[in-house]
């Protein structure tokens, strides 16, 4: 963003709003299971979000499913934890619907129940203080060069909170890139995506929605890309994700509210590409999202890089934290449609209007990956600060690895195991996350239900 000079702010103090052990910015899943793994270890939790509820991408953003928690031959389960307790929660209601054996697509759930199912889970975990609608401004830096707080503003003013560790779990990075340490962007960030309910799409007959946005989409500014949608359980309603904003980062604000409004007119337009090209079909929007789904901004430099190499051969890790099994998907930037590198040694290229490009990164016959794991180290940002941990999608990882990961399902095993790492650093007395034994997090990670393999 642009700066047309500078003002100076007057001093002035800043009441302590709270102080508490782990401090985590951010309240998407990834989020709000850091805030709960570290309350159950018996710290003490401040949990900050900027929008008025948790969940992120998958509340806030509408996208309704996540991948399986199953190895990529569906023949054992590696996920476990917070991710599998929220569904057979969802399950109770009606609220959740399974879809075996599909890679991509295994739970659909629906957004609003799962919204609610948060707040309940926040509010069971009785040391944990949440902050919605509260903005972070800034870092605290003690005059022992220690981080020691945050700066945030919300509807009751400007204030602080201080903490012994901090989570970082922002998406963007916003705490490690405010504190000066390195970030740095894709060569090609993937486009974000903004999500829309629909009713009536599930009742589209003989129209290839996909080929008719390709078809005519620039008649309407839409840009190539790929269109998909998912079902809510018990509704006749659709969310439809096939819109396309490249070409910057949403950790540049002027940039996000362009993306914002983009993203909303592309949903208009797919409306009235349908209502030109298909006029029998009947569509209602009921829904757009509280914000844009963003597949990737900045990142953080770690201690390591997940590589390409490590997700596609599955490289075992002596600190690994998360178990996943969704492939390699870039949603390109520089062409239409979508490429898929799968574990079993199979790629596609994928665009509508075009017949499916097969083909193979792995030669055949070789042996296959069952899963690939991510490790503590790619969490760990460089610097001086050993008291902060990141957790989500700005984890260090190439623009292949990053592809794989940036799901879900994968990033909330990441807020689990940054959860674990903080409340034990405390626990230590010294706050120092790098100095805390990764057999300790790996042991407390299986022990609180999660799967370590």
């Amino acid at each position: 963003m642009e700066a047309y000079g500078l003002i100076v702010e007057p001093s002035r103090s800043i009441p302590i709003l709270e102080e508490a052990d782990v401090c985590v910015l951010g309240g998407s899943c990834t989020g709000v299971f850091a805030a709960i793994r570290a309350a159950r270890l018996g710290a003490r939790v401040i949990l900050v979000e900027r929008m008025g509820c948790f969940g992120g991408v998958a509340t806030l953003s509408l996208v309704n499913l996540w991948h399986p928690p199953l190895d990529a031959f569906f023949d054992r389960q590696i996920i476990a934890g917070l991710t599998t307790d929220v569904m057979t929660r969802l399950s109770k209601r009606g609220a959740v619907r399974v879809k075996e054996r599909n890679v991509h697509d295994f739970w659909e759930f629906n957004s609003a129940e799962l919204t609610i199912e948060l707040d309940e889970m926040v509010r069971e975990a009785k040391t944990v203080t949440p902050y919605l609608h509260t903005q972070f401004a800034a870092p605290y830096v003690g005059d022992d060069e220690r981080l020691q707080g945050v700066i945030v503003e919300n509807k009751s003013g400007r204030g602080a909170i201080l903490a012994k560790s901090f989570i970082d779990a922002t998406g963007d990075g916003d705490l490690c890139a405010r504190l000066g340490l390195e970030t740095y962007n894709a060569n090609q960030i993937q486009p974000s995506t903004t999500c829309a309910f629909l009713e009536g799409l599930s009742r589209l007959k003989g129209v290839d929605l996909g080929n008719l946005v390709q078809e005519h989409g620039a008649e309407y500014g839409f840009p190539q890309g790929f269109v998909w949608y998912a079902g809510i359980p018990g509704s006749d309603v659709i969310m439809l994700a096939g819109t396309r904003v490249s070409g910057g980062s949403c950790a540049d604000a002027s940039y996000l509210t362009y993306a914002e409004m983009e993203g909303r007119r592309q949903v208009r337009a797919i409306q009235d590409i349908l209502r030109k090209y298909a006029p029998d079909t009947k569509l209602t929007l009921t829904t757009l999202p509280a914000r844009i789904g963003i597949r990737e901004s900045r990142h953080v430099r770690c201690a390591y890089q997940l590589t390409k190499d490590d997700i596609l051969e599955g490289v075992r890790f002596d600190d690994a934290i998360a178990n996943g099994t969704y492939p390699v998907d870039i949603h390109h930037s520089d062409k239409p449609g979508t490429t898929l590198m799968y574990l079993d040694g199979t790629q596609r290229y994928s665009c509508p209007g075009r017949p499916t490009e097969v083909s193979r990164w792995r030669p055949e016959g070789s042996a296959n990956t069952p899963y690939y794991q991510i490790p503590l180290r790619s969490m760990l940002p460089q610097g001086p600060y050993d008291n902060i941990v990141v957790a989500g999608r700005m984890i260090d990882a190439d623009q292949a690895a990053h592809g794989a990961i940036r799901v879900m399902v994968n990033l909330n095993q990441t807020g689990e195991a940054a959860g674990v790492a903080a409340a034990l650093a405390v626990r230590s007395q010294s706050g120092n996350i790098r100095a805390v034994s990764v057999g300790d997090v790996r042991n407390e990670l299986a022990s609180g239900g999660s799967i370590v393999l």
